[in-house]
């Protein structure tokens, strides 16, 4: 056989896979034969309980006299809800992702003390092993960060002594040291393709200890490292909504999955990046940005409701974008009525589009918040209420924060390995069993040909 370049897809491939479709398609009409909840979800969205966690809570439902009445969506940190801590730090002026995930991570809130002293703890941890950043992330640098982050977790592995250990101390550590790290691998990464791949100054900025999560993201990112004092809330408030969302989403519950085979933290981490890279997961607010770029080369007037409106039908009759009949953005796995984050972020958008002189997308942007779900309900038969998500917002902040899509996803990511973290610490805890769900085969059984009859 003649020898094949790595990525080529060969007519003996596409043969083959035909054969992979062929045989591997189900009836979906068996998923409702047999009561299986696709996705571990039912009609409404509702999640099959898996598990207990004292993490974090979704609540998109009241309950009035035993029956689930939809209410605006809430979301608790700790039993803590997101806005009342949200409230807390910004009244107060500071940073609040660090607080967030010291609240995470250990069940209470911080006091003073015990909050600069957590961050100065991340502080002396923001510093990659000698040598990592050449010998690492600017060899074979990715197009994808998310890659580049997978890889560089996994590599970590072989600069620690105790990777193995299980601990919960040694785990608690090295949750530590990637809640560090990440922003640094992330950037870090970023500047290594756009030098190799797209010929640009490379530059690499050491983290300041002094500065939060934040603002050394920026300080880092930015050749001149000058960045707002309002540029710097709003990622923060960013990093502190998509730190958590309970036991439930992909990556996190790819998290506990992973976790309770015994593996150790690099492996679980490097798992739930895999996850949180999906579109249907940390990639969404990309669809959405590109879906806007896509709706202003077709609609002149963003004021123009009945324009907005009918690009909106054409996305859900698969003719606008990328022809697959979803308006990114909107609706929930779990929220109906309201997402608490996209709640609280809009009011911070409008800010920063003043800033930027972007008034007129975000006005595009709440016109499409308020005509979607109509649209959808016109077109669509829906089991719940759709409304925007925090995907919806979060590309445009991170668009007129200057940050490049590659980062997107990477972002969500620096956060999120707070969330990560508690639960793997909690899965340990806990001590439970390897999680092991169970599917139905439904392939009758066979009896066995000899090759020379086939």
């Amino acid at each position: 056989m003649p020898f094949q370049r790595f990525s080529e897809i060969t007519p003996e491939i596409l043969q083959l896979s035909e054969r992979c479709l062929k045989n591997g398609k189900i009836d979906p009409g068996l998923y409702a034969k047999y009561d299986v909840k696709r996705g571990l979800r039912d009609l409404n969205g509702k999640g099959v309980l898996a598990g207990l966690t004292e993490i974090a809570n979704v609540q998109a439902y009241d309950v009035v006299d035993g029956e689930s009445v939809p209410c605006e969506g809430k979301l608790f940190y700790r039993g803590f809800n997101i806005a009342d801590l949200v409230k807390g730090f910004l009244k107060d002026k500071r940073f609040g992702f660090e607080e967030a995930t010291y609240l995470l991570l250990f069940g209470e809130l911080p006091d003073e003390r015990e909050l600069k002293d957590f961050q100065a703890l991340l502080a002396n941890y923001r510093t990659l092993p000698t040598a990592f950043v050449r010998d690492i992330i600017m060899k074979a640098p990715s197009p994808d960060m998310m890659n580049t982050l997978a890889r560089s977790v996994l590599t970590l592995y072989s600069y620690d002594e105790n990777a193995n250990d299980i601990s919960i101390p040694n785990v608690l550590r090295q949750c530590l040291q990637l809640i560090a790290l990440f922003p640094l691998i992330s950037v870090y990464g970023y500047q290594a393709y756009r030098h190799y791949h797209d010929g640009q100054s490379l530059f690499i900025h050491m983290p300041q200890p002094d500065l939060s999560t934040a603002e050394n993201i920026l300080y880092c990112l930015r050749a001149d490292s000058k960045y707002t004092e309002l540029e710097a809330k709003i990622l923060d408030l960013a990093l502190v909504l998509h730190a958590e969302h309970g036991g439930g989403n992909n990556s996190t519950f790819t998290t506990h999955v992973v976790t309770s085979s015994g593996t150790d933290t690099y492996s679980a981490i490097a798992a739930a990046l895999g996850s949180l890279k999906g579109p249907k997961h940390g990639g969404a607010n990309i669809k959405v940005v590109k879906m806007f770029d896509d709706m202003k080369e077709h609609i002149s007037d963003y004021g123009d409701e009945d324009a907005v409106k009918d690009y909106l039908k054409r996305l859900l009759h698969k003719e606008a974008f990328d022809n697959a009949g979803l308006i990114y953005g909107m609706g929930h796995a779990v929220y109906s009525l309201s997402d608490p984050r996209a709640n609280i972020f809009k009011a911070f958008v409008e800010s920063l589009s003043k800033e930027k002189g972007r008034e007129d997308e975000f006005r595009l942007y709440s016109m499409v918040e308020r005509l979607a779900p109509q649209v959808i309900a016109e077109e669509r038969k829906i089991y719940k209420g759709v409304s925007a998500n925090v995907d919806f917002y979060s590309g445009f902040v991170y668009s007129m924060l200057d940050l490049p899509t590659e980062l997107f996803t990477p972002i969500f990511a620096i956060a999120r390995i707070s969330g990560w973290s508690a639960h793997r610490i909690e899965e340990l805890a806990n001590a439970g069993k390897i999680i092991r769900p169970a599917y139905k085969c439904i392939q009758e059984v066979r009896e066995y040909t000899p090759l020379s009859e086939r």
